[in-house]
Formats: C-alpha cells, sequence, structure tokens
C-alpha cells in the first residue's frame, strides 16, 4: 500500500476451505474501470442493515449477481457471525468479492481480516476503494452503516467493484509478504509467548 493520495442469528463456524490469491503473473490494468459482471456476497449485521438495503439494488444495477447473507432485519446480532457467513462464501469460491457492513465498519474489518484469504478495508473514501484493490488486491470492502451515508456509500462500492489488482511487481511483492504472514501465525505466537522479535520483523526497528 503506496498510501499516494490522488435475520439470521446464531453462531456460524469457520469453513476449511481457502481460496489462494494469484500474487505474480501480467494482468491487464484496469483502474476504475467496466468490470465483467461478478458474484458479490453482502452481509451485515443490525447496525448496517439499513444501508445493506440500499447497497443491494446498487449492486444489482452494475450488472453482478448479489448474494444475501444476511442479517434480515434491525434485530440485535453479532457482528463476527456475520463476517464470517459472508467470507465463507469467498473462500468457497460462491463468490468473487464481498461487502461487509456493521456499526462503523471496524468490528466487520477486524473479523473479516482473522480469516485466512480475506484481504478486507474498512473504506471511507472514493481513493482507497480503488486502490486497496489495484494496490492490495482487497476482496471486501467494510462499510459503516452509522458513519456513512447512502450516497457516499454507493459511490465507494462503484469503485471498489470497477477496479482491478494491477500485479505490479512492487504491489506483487510486498502483497507476497502479507500472505506469509498469513500462512506463518506460528511465529508470531512465540513472538506472543518469549518476547523474541519474529523473522518478518528481523531488521526493522
Amino acid at each position: 500500500d503506496d498510501g499516494k493520495r490522488g435475520g439470521h442469528g446464531g453462531s456460524v463456524g469457520l469453513g476449511a476451505g481457502r481460496r489462494r490469491c494469484r500474487v505474480g503473473g501480467k494482468r491487464r490494468r484496469g483502474k476504475r474501470s467496466i468490470r465483467a459482471p461478478m458474484r458479490i456476497v453482502i452481509a451485515s449485521d443490525h447496525a448496517g442493515f439499513p444501508l445493506k438495503q440500499e447497497i443491494l439494488p446498487l449492486v444489482r444495477s452494475l450488472g453482478h449477481e448479489v448474494i444475501d447473507v444476511g442479517t434480515d432485519g434491525t434485530a440485535a446480532v453479532d457482528y463476527p457471525d456475520y463476517a464470517v457467513r459472508g467470507c465463507e462464501v469467498i473462500l468457497r469460491g460462491e463468490a468473487d468479492r464481498g461487502i461487509l457492513l456493521c456499526g462503523s465498519g471496524v468490528g466487520m474489518c477486524i473479523a473479516a481480516n482473522k480469516i485466512p484469504g480475506i484481504r478486507a478495508g474498512n473504506i471511507e473514501d472514493h481513493y482507497s476503494a480503488h486502490q486497496g484493490v489495484e494496490h492490495d488486491d482487497m476482496n471486501v470492502i467494510v462499510l459503516g452503516g452509522r458513519t456513512t451515508g447512502a450516497a457516499v456509500a454507493a459511490d465507494l462500492v462503484r469503485a471498489f467493484l470497477a477496479a482491478t489488482y494491477t500485479g505490479e511487481e512492487r504491489h506483487a511483492r510486498r502483497l507476497s509478504k502479507v500472505l506469509a504472514i498469513e500462512a506463518h501465525p506460528e511465529q508470531f505466537r512465540a513472538v506472543a509467548r518469549t518476547g523474541a522479535q519474529s523473522p518478518a520483523g528481523a531488521g526493522h526497528g
């Protein structure tokens, strides 16, 4: 990330499936270009539900297939359950990208990023909505139902869905390091247990 500016209740278990992320190779640059239709999974908790209802018809109007996995109303539910529910659809290969919503977007984003294979961003501006895909291969956008208006959310969703990962060498290199962190969580358990520095952090102060 260069950072250059320009209801369903109950607990849901995490499935075993995982989709590998393609890092190398050439991909056509398509910044905010028209994308082929995709399968988009959308999930929210009760606080994100009203905004979800605004986003659903927008995504369909852009020509994408929508997979709505709840929640189905404003009765209180737990956001981790719906983060898992939405992300599992991506991991099973049944959706190409995801949109998650909760009150601020923070809780959903934290939960989603605990799931291997998910790269989620809590997005509040147009630049980050497309840059997160182009540079970081973000596959889930997270929105705050209590912090983001419907018009702004629509703009963010359009930018997210139109963007493509560039696959440029510097971005692929950095993404491969992120995937290495994800693939070896045991090294960070050792840091927490012993206070030793992880290989990933060695030489960086």
